[in-house]
């Protein structure tokens, strides 16, 4: 009996150590964010400076790295995932919020967007990976809500989740479909509050921005108490641009930093493609048509850092508000808090701020990664950053 009971132990930890590759995170050791290298930016950060500090939102990521060196499809290499963010946490699923959405260049997806639209509520959790596994991640939001029983325990009748995507077939095997339901349902699972991982993880596993490693970043700005106290909190998955127009507080830094171009073989190498997605939230009280004012402002954090949105890429945001809770109620009338629109500008102001912040920490915590036929993106080196800025008197320390 003793012998029969450590082989199913030993079947046991087999199968638990086969998984967990599949489920891999970022490592929790701190890492060097762009305030930490003396990059300066506008505006006061929250105390995490992450989308997290806005009360309740919650953010979680699936990794996925497997294999190297030559494309076998379906076996890999395998570089990316998927990143969950919930508004309200678990309690996405059942209390939506306000939100509104911008397409600044529509080669791109995002799911769910005719209903955030017409409704002008955004419910459940806003879901982020690559191109080819959007249906895979649309429908296991579906499937997790039913599991769950949300908001119905007897059964939820319908959904129209809302899933983002970028393209990272330069580093994984994109058409493998290594994103499987697992994956969406540990991304929102594990979503917690607090520090939220950068860089290479998630969604953002095997992107590419301004010609160097890009990936998941994420920042944040606290309204002083005369424009009313405020948060907005600012995640991206970015995947977009083209190193000579990259700009870090205001520098051509692109210019400036010698590297070779990940995409030199390509034949779109002299293109500006690829994707963002951005998610702002805020507890400030907006409704829809404000919040989708405040989606279109992230295109002048883009703008800051170079982005011209070329027509190869899908620049797709989010926008939404984690007051007004139980907004969405359908059996009274609702009473609504509304931020007057002449207030608005302290808020749109720390969205671009934000937004520009969040793109460079997502460069500044990737790190070099090889995928497919050895297709190898540098990351932004940091010593050479400073040393730029430094050239042009832009260092804060």
């Amino acid at each position: 009996m003793n012998r029969y009971l450590g082989l199913c132990w030993l079947a046991i930890a087999f199968c638990f150590a086969a998984v967990l590759p599949a489920f891999a995170q970022q490592e929790t050791h701190a890492k060097p964010r762009a305030h930490d290298l003396g990059v300066p930016f506008d505006g006061k950060p929250g105390p995490l400076n992450a989308i997290t500090d806005v009360a309740g939102v919650t953010v979680g990521h699936t990794t996925l790295t497997s294999g190297e060196g030559k494309l076998q499809i379906g076996k890999g290499p395998v570089r990316t995932g998927v990143t969950a963010v919930l508004p309200r946490g678990l309690d996405s699923m059942m209390n939506p919020v306000f939100a509104g959405w911008w397409s600044l260049n529509g080669n791109g997806e995002m799911t769910g967007t005719t209903w955030v639209e017409e409704s002008g509520f955004l419910e459940g959790p806003v879901m982020i990976t690559n191109t080819h596994s959007v249906g895979v991640v649309r429908d296991a939001v579906i499937q997790w809500r039913v599991a769950h029983g949300k908001p119905d325990p007897t059964g939820y009748w319908w959904s129209l989740p809302l899933v983002a995507e970028t393209w990272d077939g330069w580093l994984n095997d994109i058409n493998g479909f290594h994103v499987k339901p697992e994956h969406a349902f540990h991304a929102i699972d594990s979503a917690h509050g607090g520090a939220v991982e950068e860089g290479n993880v998630g969604g953002g596993t095997g992107m590419v921005c301004n010609g160097f490693k890009g990936g998941i970043g994420t920042s944040s700005r606290k309204l002083d108490e005369k424009s009313g106290g405020y948060t907005v909190g600012v995640l991206v998955q970015c995947n977009y641009g083209t190193k000579d127009n990259l700009r870090i507080a205001g520098i051509p830094v692109g210019r400036e930093i010698a590297a070779d171009d990940p995409y030199a073989s390509a034949s779109f190498v002299n293109d500006d493609h690829g994707s963002i997605i951005v998610v702002v939230a805020t507890d400030a009280p907006l409704v829809a048509h404000q919040l989708k004012r405040l989606a279109r402002r992230v295109s002048l954090g883009l703008g800051r850092n170079g982005s011209i949105s070329g027509n190869g890429s899908g620049d797709i945001f989010i926008a939404f508000s984690t007051a007004n809770s139980g907004a969405a109620a359908t059996d009274h009338v609702v009473d609504l808090k509304m931020l007057p629109n002449d207030k608005l500008g302290p808020v749109f102001a720390s969205t671009v701020q934000a937004t520009e912040e969040a793109v460079v920490n997502a460069m500044v915590a990737a790190e070099t990664m090889t995928g497919i036929e050895n297709h190898k993106v540098v990351a932004l080196p940091h010593d050479k950053l400073r040393a730029v800025l430094k050239k042009y008197n832009r260092l804060t320390q």
